[in-house]
């Protein structure tokens, strides 16, 4: 579970509640037509935007931001590296024993046991990185584009608050809804837009960003061992998609 974004969300939305009730009622903020305006609007345009399919792995998409644990990529390292001195004094089929953690470095190594060419497990494993950063850009442009329409939902809210307010100008108790229906729908846009949708495509394109970097990481990795390249020689290589203070070869010198 991602901890940065849960106490986002959390603090977030207590900090935005807190405000409401010190400044008065919590039912004053409560507004169904408002609710429905900006709810039913956003979703409406995702599905006219989107395909059902799209709409609904957008939404597994999303749990990536709770719930994912990429590898850490100085772990992918160490294994990559272990996994070349194995295959360095004992060959590549001993490698199919080995346990891995990482599905897409298992799914690598198994490429290298069945005995493919390094240019065909090169464009094999690189054509599904793309696909899935691919795959992935659907759901940021999903959560982008509801972070979009919540805000122009909300003006659209106001506008008929406004236009039932000034319909009936004649009769004072009308007046109170109206004004609810045209002020609310821009707060819950607002709050929608900037608390939810926006950073949650932002976190997801951050997700997105880590998840390629390790795949790339592991493509190099894979293919210096069937290169046979020394071990010591592509852990420093490899660390090279590491920041340098995390960098352990660097240290060792």
């Amino acid at each position: 579970m991602d901890i940065a974004t849960i106490i986002g969300l959390v603090s977030g939305s207590v900090i935005l509640m807190a405000a409401i009730l010190l400044g008065g009622s919590a039912g004053l903020f409560l507004n169904i037509p408002s609710i429905l305006i900006v709810i039913g609007g956003t979703l409406a345009t995702a599905f006219i935007r989107y395909s059902m399919a799209d709409v609904i792995n957008s939404v597994k998409v999303a749990l990536n931001a709770f719930f994912s644990k990429l590898s850490v990529p100085g772990e992918i390292i160490l294994e990559i590296v272990n996994l070349a001195n194995i295959a360095r004094k004992n060959g590549l089929i001993v490698l199919e024993q080995q346990p891995i953690n990482d599905p897409f470095l298992k799914k690598a190594i198994m490429y290298c046991v069945d005995g493919h060419e390094a240019e065909f497990i090169e464009e094999v494993l690189k054509k599904e990185v793309n696909l899935t950063v691919e795959r992935h850009e659907v759901g940021q442009g999903l959560f982008k584009g509801m972070g979009e329409s919540a805000p122009a939902f909300g003006m659209i809210g106001t506008l008929v608050g406004l236009v039932q307010m000034l319909a009936n100008m004649s009769d004072p108790a009308s007046i109170g809804p109206a004004m609810a229906v045209a002020l609310l729908t821009t707060l819950y846009g607002a709050v929608m837009a900037n608390l939810f949708f926006i950073p949650l495509a932002d976190k997801l394109a951050l997700r997105s960003q880590e998840e390629e970097r390790n795949r790339k990481l592991i493509v190099e990795g894979v293919l210096g061992i069937l290169k046979g390249l020394n071990p010591r020689v592509m852990e420093e290589f490899l660390e090279t998609f590491l920041p340098p203070k995390d960098r352990k070869a660097e240290a060792k010198r």
